[in-house]
């Protein structure tokens, strides 16, 4: 019985250790609101003074910045925006996520300023070089800033090596006339290899200064499933080595939940071997612009709490997803509150699908429920002992939820349980 015993909780460690799911935010520009003086409290009104500190007792494990090239030289417009992630910030920000207990995602946007499906400008000093030379020095740049964010305690457990790269990177520098862009279509032979070749230097860098980090490809065209297949099939067909299939997730430009699980399956289906994340996600709470390509507002409502709503059932909805494995809430930490407008402002304008209060500096309730994402994998024990399968939560260590305790190894109220 002992040797059963034992054999089993080492499955049990394996699979867990496989199956770990993460919940987190981007939390690019925190450095910047501190500093300015932004004062932010927890939900009951309480000041909270070490925001990290919250963070964890709110249930998360990880945390994501974005790295620019050099953000020095964007566009003012672009730095209202919050561009000024340069590498001596990333590593600042990126020990203390570390310190705290956090796992760090690095997305590398190969880019002074935002890279996006619009826009992938080449990094204004190496505008000039050419695409041989530009693969030697995104291989040494990748490499480089590793190896410092791995002198300076902060070594990514995740790397982005691009950001929202459908249609590829460093078309050209920013002054370049369109017809001379560098544009890669899945699908598509015009600049692939160019593309690829640039993804496996990448790579390459990643693997050489941290091993044990895993690589994202991120893309954004969840509301487009052909288009989705089309790429992740050409990372295929091309050896692009990576392990995690990044998406970003906004209903308002992305569709509703019907569109993501068919995204989702569709990626599931075809390329079983990787594990996805949403590595960016929002939803307004108030004020949501006009124009956007999908309101979702008339099932979730634009308030606090349709923006909980909507995260619960989002998370809901990935339970019967099982290789979904974390989620990453864009700008999490936006917070105007406190902030003198005229002296000591962040940013240009306000982004109200973050999840502090921007009028009051408070916790919103969706921010309470993203540790519900780990919680169906998340475990601080294995317990031999009887439990019953009634009004309880029960999930395998797949993280998909049972009706009723199987034999073996169970999670019930997230705790580790062997059902005889």
């Amino acid at each position: 019985m002992k040797k059963n015993l034992l054999t089993m909780l080492m499955i049990a460690f394996a699979i867990a250790a496989s199956a770990q799911r993460y919940a987190g935010g981007d939390i690019s520009l925190l450095t910047k609101y501190e500093e300015h003086g932004a004062r932010y409290y927890d939900s009951n009104g309480n000041a909270i003074s070490d925001m990290l500190t919250f963070f964890k007792n709110e249930g998360m494990n990880a945390m994501r910045v974005r790295l620019f090239v050099d953000p020095s030289v964007a566009p003012s417009s672009e730095k209202g925006e919050g561009v000024c992630q340069d590498l001596e910030y990333v590593k600042a920000l990126g020990k203390r996520i570390k310190d705290a207990g956090f796992k760090l995602m690095l997305d590398f946007h190969y880019s002074d300023s935002w890279a996006d499906p619009v826009k992938q400008y080449t990094p204004a000093a190496w505008a000039t070089l050419t695409d041989a030379q530009l693969q030697t020095k995104i291989y040494e740049y990748t490499a480089d800033v590793l190896q410092q964010m791995k002198d300076f305690g902060a070594a990514p457990d995740f790397i982005q090596t691009g950001n929202e790269i459908s249609y590829g990177m460093m078309w050209a520098g920013r002054s370049a006339s369109q017809t001379t862009w560098k544009k890669y279509y899945a699908g598509q032979s015009a600049n692939a290899e160019r593309f690829f070749s640039l993804l496996k230097k990448a790579g390459e860098a990643c693997r050489d200064k941290c091993p044990s980090a895993k690589i994202v490809i991120h893309t954004e065209r969840v509301a487009n499933t052909t288009y989705l297949k089309a790429f992740y099939n050409d990372m295929k067909t091309a050896g692009i080595d990576y392990d995690i299939i990044g998406l970003s997730y906004y209903p308002y430009y992305h569709k509703d939940f019907a569109q993501l699980e068919s995204a989702l399956s569709t990626l599931e289906s075809n390329f079983p071997e990787k594990d996805i994340m949403l590595v960016e996600l929002g939803y307004y709470h108030k004020w949501q612009p006009d124009g956007v390509d999908f309101n979702y507002g008339n099932t979730y409502p634009i308030t606090e709490a349709g923006q909980k709503a909507f995260t619960d059932a989002l998370i809901q909805k990935l339970e019967s997803h099982p290789n979904v494995k974390g989620i990453f809430w864009w700008w999490m930490e936006a917070n105007e509150y406190g902030l003198n407008w005229n002296t000591q402002r962040v940013t240009d304008a306000w982004y109200n699908a973050g999840l502090f209060d921007n009028e009051t500096g408070k916790a919103l309730s969706a921010l309470s429920s993203l540790k519900d994402f780990i919680g169906t994998t998340g475990i601080d024990g294995i317990y031999n002992e009887p439990v019953t399968g009634e009004s309880s939560r029960i999930y395998n260590l797949g993280g998909q939820r049972l009706s009723a305790p199987q034999h073996g190894i169970n999670i019930i109220n997230g705790k580790k349980v062997i059902w005889k």
